[in-house]
């Protein structure tokens, strides 16, 4: 059971090697990469060793158990411990999503209800601020469009993690799970015969993009050289120094003659070749965000909900999951980790059946 950790183990202990290098770390990119994965790595190494280190106490305590029975209870203990860690080990062999450790963009925005949705998205609003602030993770509020009644119908946020982030920890993997249509059932403020009125707010969480870093593989170009065309000048027309350079996998073209040499040529058409690959990324970064957006909320309607923020009852139900708890002004607090708990561990579960 669990050869295949063996291999994360060495690789481990490759990375481990490496990072103690001075030398890597004159690449600041690549000694980053480096100790992400080696991050990622340290809490299954740990935890395998543990999980082998108790099958062998167990072995141990079997055979003093057989000359002496007070070990018998020892062996229990150990048995316990070993399915804790197996089950533990298996969960953190589940396939990760890699963008986990990102930062996030939260966007509240007003639904149905009119002004009530409004106040209602300006308290979703205080309870992300306040489970960020729980956390230790920095927020900055980017756009706003306050309503008359003082909530929102529209605010963006960015949520920054602080240092060093464990595995699982990220605001993304925490922070996705928030993203839907959120109803509340409240005596609204501007009701004045006291009664019950059922209003939504749209959720949006995306992961903030990083600055894209376009890498071109040389086997992945043709360089094409031609005679310059063009108004006369000494080396137009008469020698082979315009590039044309072509990125095979993209179908993207870029070509200079200008510049009187075909090495000068050959460096500006790099660089507009970079460029031009460096906004295609960009605009299919911005394609995938857009798409997510859409995949979590696709109308701010009630029928689509995610959550309900029952006031009279004190209650809080997360509809995905089955959740359910009689807190309400907590969770509105900021405690929010029970209810996105039990979204990590549906979907822990669910990818550990994929897997």
């Amino acid at each position: 059971m669990f050869e295949a950790v063996e291999e994360l183990v060495a690789e481990h202990a490759d990375l481990e090697t490496k990072l103690a290098d001075p030398s890597v770390h004159a690449d600041q990119a690549n000694a980053r990469r480096l100790n992400k994965r080696y991050a990622e790595l340290t809490p299954i190494v740990a935890t395998y060793r543990s999980w082998k280190q108790t099958g062998d106490d167990i072995e141990t305590a079997r055979e003093l158990a057989a000359d002496d029975p007070d070990f018998a209870a020892e062996v229990k203990d150990l048995d316990r411990q070993r399915e804790d860690l197996t089950e533990k080990l298996r969960l953190l062999l589940v396939p990760r999503d890699p963008s986990d450790d990102k930062d996030v963009i939260l966007e509240i925005k007003a639904g149905a209800g009119g002004d009530e949705s409004a106040l209602f998205a300006g308290d979703l609003l205080r309870m992300y601020l306040r489970y960020a602030e729980r956390v230790g993770w920095k927020t900055e509020i980017i756009d706003a469009t306050e309503s008359e009644l003082g909530g929102y119908k529209d605010v963006q946020v960015a949520v920054k993690a602080r240092g060093q982030i464990e595995p699982g920890l990220g605001v993304w993997a925490r922070m996705k799970y928030e993203g839907g249509v959120h109803r509340v059932q409240r005596v609204p403020a501007t009701e004045s015969q006291g009664r019950i009125h059922t209003s939504a707010a749209g959720v949006l969480v995306t992961p903030e993009a990083e600055e894209v870093d376009v890498e071109i593989n040389p086997n992945d170009l043709r360089i094409d050289v031609y005679r310059s065309s063009g108004p006369g000048g000494q080396s137009v027309n008469t020698t082979d120094s315009a590039v044309r350079i072509t990125h095979i996998p993209t179908g993207v073209v870029a070509s200079c003659q200008n510049e009187k040499s075909q090495l000068q040529n050959k460096e500006q058409a790099m660089r507009i070749l970079r460029s031009r690959l460096l906004a295609a990324a960009q605009e299919e970064a911005e394609r995938e965000a857009a798409d997510a957006r859409r995949s979590q909320v696709r109308t701010v309607d009630r029928s689509e909900k995610i959550r309900t923020y029952n006031f009279p009852e004190n209650r809080i139900s997360d509809h995905r999951v089955g959740f359910k708890a009689y807190n309400l002004d907590q969770v509105l607090d900021g405690d929010l980790d029970a209810v996105i708990q039990a979204c990590v561990d549906a979907d822990s579960a669910a990818r550990l059946a994929a897997a």
